[in-house]
């Protein structure tokens, strides 16, 4: 019986993710699709006692491993792959889903806010995205392909966003980064993509939604008429991983309801 083209394209039987910002939001729905489709899952979470989304993983009968590590130090983020490795894990999915907000005029923008996002919301993401890249480019792989790095940059990376300069400087970083990867390595086996969500309703957009104004100005703009939910996110992360677009690389996927058409 020739193979299910929904096995063939989108199974990820046999994979291991490394996924950061998976305790809540849009980073424990991509954790709970990528098991769905069969991969086991690293969590990297600042507390390891927070268990739901292992419990959840698990639920579905896949593995799910907790790595402890603060994303704002870079000592901790500078030997998270080197532990995750000597582990035995044979990562081939990155997903960079963690981050910060500050929300600040810009001309009282505190330099000790600036620093913090950019920490998190770039140079971890730059050091996850060398280290785990690094070892990708070493796996032996009979289809030529070695692996798939998913950023997650934003509307901001874009557009520039109201008191938010910190987190629209990371992530337009975060597409540029995404693009200069995907030149180097996409010849080599490695897919390096970034999903950029639009206005979604998480914990971050907490002090949009509650400005009644700004969220009806917002929801009037967005063409399918609602905010996403972090649900929107899950078919997206799964075709970015899977063998469905493994001629997709550098790419900034926008999961917006429209927003950036209109």
């Amino acid at each position: 019986m020739a193979e299910n083209i929904l096995t063939r394209l989108f199974s990820l039987k046999g994979r291991n993710a490394v996924v950061t910002g998976a305790t809540r939001g849009i980073g424990e729905q991509m954790a709970i699709a990528l098991a769905e489709a069969g991969a086991d899952i690293i969590l990297v979470q600042r507390d390891n006692k927070v268990l739901e989304t292992k419990k959840k993983i698990e639920s579905v009968g896949r593995k799910a491993y907790i790595y402890s590590a603060d994303l704002s130090s870079d000592k901790d983020v500078s030997i998270l792959a080197k532990t995750i490795l000597a582990d035995g894990h044979d990562v081939d999915i990155l997903v960079n889903c963690a981050g910060i907000q500050r929300r600040h005029p810009s001309h009282l923008f505190p330099k000790s806010d600036w620093d913090e996002v950019l920490q998190v919301n770039l140079s971890t993401v730059f050091t996850l995205c060398r280290d785990f890249g690094a070892y990708m480019l070493t796996r032996s792989t009979e289809s030529g392909h070695r692996g798939s790095i998913i950023n997650v940059a934003s509307l901001v990376s874009f557009q520039g966003g109201l008191t938010v300069p910190a987190y629209a400087s990371a992530k337009g970083g975060v597409a540029q980064l995404t693009k200069a990867l995907s030149n180097e390595w996409a010849s080599k086996g490695v897919n390096v993509n970034a999903i950029a969500p639009g206005y979604v309703a998480t914990d971050m957009n907490e002090a949009l939604i509650a400005d009644q104004d700004r969220a009806a100005s917002i929801l009037a703009r967005i063409p399918a008429g609602r905010w996403g939910t972090p649900e929107d996110f899950q078919g997206a992360v799964v075709f970015l991983a899977s063998a469905a677009s493994l001629y997709v690389s550098g790419e900034i996927l926008t999961v917006d309801g429209g927003w950036m058409g209109r």
